[in-house]
Parts: structure tokens; C-alpha cells; sequence
């Protein structure tokens, strides 16, 4: 069972906010991929933190509903790739109505996605519909061109052929996710679960974002561009390690500066040692991911305490609001106090849709 012991029930005007999100359900689909939307997005609702509803379409019709007189919106089913069969789904009209239209995943044999999918997603992405592709997911947004000229991403392995078969996409190996605010892609697997984060993070801002993140006991937050493949994970238990010791030191000390000297003394290794190790860890450099946790913490105070801007720099690190406005705006795509007025969580104003931020590259 999952379980958050700090939950706290959103103000009425931000859990008012609904937003329908139609999963795109197909025979072979995994039952992982296909339940990390559900999970993510599915738990807004059930903690109070916004009015979000998430349900399963396809566009295959159950045995014997086959006949143009069912209706696109009759009952349907899938069989996934485990052997479960999963009746009375949505046909494609609850695409058509819906605020975000997932596609969890797809096959890794090269197989078309198909005319009807594509026109689906091409038409959910017309009507103003966002459109996210979720690890091989990103195969049918390519094949529907939505992502012609764009950046996107995908699973590490499938980059090959797709880069071969739709060379008009600049593909990015280094990043999570890309959000272009109307389209989203992600890299493999779990970095669908950053992805839906990220989605819930840009809607109903960071806190909402970690209560869900704790509730389905995930990391809170894993910042786009960082790499989606790197030999050694981050250690669970830093004292195991110099690197996650020297992380773990560093999130205490956020407001003092930390150069990577004083980051290679908690870790006690000479500061190229660190660096190789650091990157080694995390695909990330350690003047980075300081940036991204600052960035992090300015995003909470700004949610739910009455600290200035300048006070807020203050506490983070940045040395002055104008640094702080000046990171905070390149990486959240919002200045900070407008990112205030967006997601406070006292006054209860709920977020808007639009503007929503890109990740970072």
C-alpha cells in the first residue's frame, strides 16, 4: 500500500482545477508502462490536489464490437504484453475531449504506429491537446510529425533507427524529458515517472509535485537534461559513498557558496577526483546539480512561505535576487515572482494552463 504521512488538502480553488487525460492502451503494451501516467497523475486526485481525471482509450474494438454501428466509444479491450486482458475501455472519443493525450510507450521492432493513431494525435495536438510521448512513445508522435524540427528524446536504444528514419527531429541522448509545452517526450522506462512529474510540476507547481513524488515513494524531482543513462547510480545510503556524502553535506548548506573545492572536501577527494567521480554518478557536473537544487529550494519558499526575492536568494545561495532571477527564470522559463503569484499555496490561486515551462537543457 501506498502511504504519505504529510498530506495536506489543497485550497478549494486549486483542487477545483480539472484537467481530463486520456492513456493510449494497445495490444503488447507493458503493464509498467502503461501504469506510470495512471500512477502519477491518478494520485492528484486521490491526495485533494487537484481535479484530475485519467482514463484508458484504445483504438481496437473488443471481439464482436467491430461493426462501424458500435460506435467509436463503445467498450473495447487490449491484451498486454503480460497476458492481461483489460476490458471496457474508452474508444477514441475520450482523446478527442481530452486536456493531455499519453502515449505510455511502443514496440521496439520497428513497427508503424499506423494511420489511425497518428491522425488521433495529430488532430488531439491541432485542438490544442499537449501530447506526450513516454520513453518509445515518442515513435508515434515522430510518425504523426509532431515533432518535425523539434528536439525530442526517446529510450537510448531505439535513438539509431529513429534518427534514421525521421532525421528532420534533433534527438537529444542527454536528457530525461523535453517539454515543449504542447509536446513532451521522455528517455526509457523510469524516466516516464520524471516525466509526468514534471507535467504535474508545471501545472500545479513543486510541492504538489514532491506529495506525489513521496506518496508514490519516488524521487521528487530529476531535472530534464540530466543524463538518462550513466554506469553507477546516485548511492541510496551516502556514507557509502564520498560523492553522496559530499551531496548529501551540500543540501544542508545551500545557503553558503559551494564551489566544487568545498564539495571535494566533504568528500574528502582532490577536486579532479570529485569532478570524474561526480559526473561518473550522475551525468551531471557538480556546479549543476548545486544550480538545480537551489532552483528547487527557491521553488518551495516562493510556494509556501511570504520570504522576498531577495530573501528567498538569500536562503538558497544565489547571492542576490538579481543571480537568483536571472537562474530562476532560465530554468523554470518564469520569473520569480510571477512563478509566486502562479503557485502560492496560502492565497489558493490555482494555476494556470498556459505558458507552461520547458525543461532545461
Amino acid at each position: 500500500m501506498l502511504f504519505y504521512d504529510g498530506f495536506m488538502p489543497a485550497s478549494d480553488s486549486r483542487r477545483n482545477m480539472r484537467l481530463h487525460i486520456a492513456v493510449y492502451a494497445f495490444d503488447g503494451v507493458t503493464m509498467f508502462h502503461l501504469s506510470i501516467p495512471q500512477a502519477v497523475f491518478g494520485s492528484v486526485a486521490r491526495l485533494g490536489l487537484a481535479d484530475w481525471e485519467v482514463g484508458l482509450f484504445t483504438t481496437r474494438p473488443a471481439p464482436g464490437r467491430e461493426s462501424p454501428e458500435s460506435g467509436i466509444d463503445s467498450p473495447a479491450s487490449i491484451r498486454t504484453a503480460e497476458g492481461y486482458l483489460l476490458d471496457g475501455l474508452s474508444g477514441p472519443g475520450l482523446a478527442e475531449t481530452a486536456d493531455v493525450v499519453v502515449v505510455p510507450a511502443w514496440f521496439a521492432d520497428g513497427r508503424q504506429a499506423g494511420a489511425e493513431l497518428c491522425s488521433l494525435l495529430e488532430s488531439a495536438h491541432r485542438r490544442g491537446t499537449a501530447v506526450v510521448g513516454l520513453c518509445l512513445g515518442a515513435i508515434p508522435l515522430a510518425e504523426a510529425g509532431l515533432l518535425e524540427g523539434r528536439r525530442a528524446t526517446t529510450h537510448w536504444r531505439a535513438f539509431e533507427p529513429l534518427a534514421h528514419e525521421h532525421p528532420e527531429i534533433d534527438l537529444d541522448d542527454s536528457v530525461l524529458y523535453v517539454d515543449h509545452g504542447d509536446v513532451l517526450t521522455s528517455a526509457g522506462a523510469a524516466s516516464g515517472l520524471d516525466a509526468c512529474l514534471h507535467l504535474v510540476r508545471s501545472r500545479l507547481g513543486a510541492d504538489a509535485a514532491n506529495t506525489v513524488a513521496r506518496h508514490l515513494v519516488v524521487a521528487p524531482h530529476r531535472e530534464g537534461g540530466q543524463a538518462q543513462y550513466i554506469e553507477r547510480p546516485v548511492p541510496q545510503h551516502p556514507r557509502a559513498d564520498p560523492v553522496g556524502q559530499a551531496m548529501a553535506w551540500a543540501l544542508e548548506h545551500l545557503a553558503e557558496p559551494l564551489p566544487v573545492d568545498r564539495l571535494a572536501g566533504a568528500a574528502q577527494m582532490s577536486v579532479r577526483s570529485f569532478i570524474r567521480a561526480f559526473r561518473s554518478a550522475t551525468g551531471d557536473t557538480p556546479a549543476a546539480w548545486v544550480r538545480s537544487q537551489r532552483v528547487g529550494q527557491a521553488q518551495r519558499l516562493l510556494e509556501s512561505t511570504d520570504l522576498t526575492v531577495e530573501q528567498v536568494a538569500s536562503a538558497c545561495g544565489f547571492g542576490s535576487a538579481v543571480t537568483m532571477r536571472q537562474v530562476f527564470s532560465a530554468t523554470v522559463r518564469a520569473a520569480p515572482s510571477a512563478y509566486r503569484r502562479r503557485f502560492r499555496t496560502r492565497d489558493g490561486t490555482a494555476p494556470r494552463l498556459e505558458n507552461r515551462p520547458t525543461a532545461p537543457r
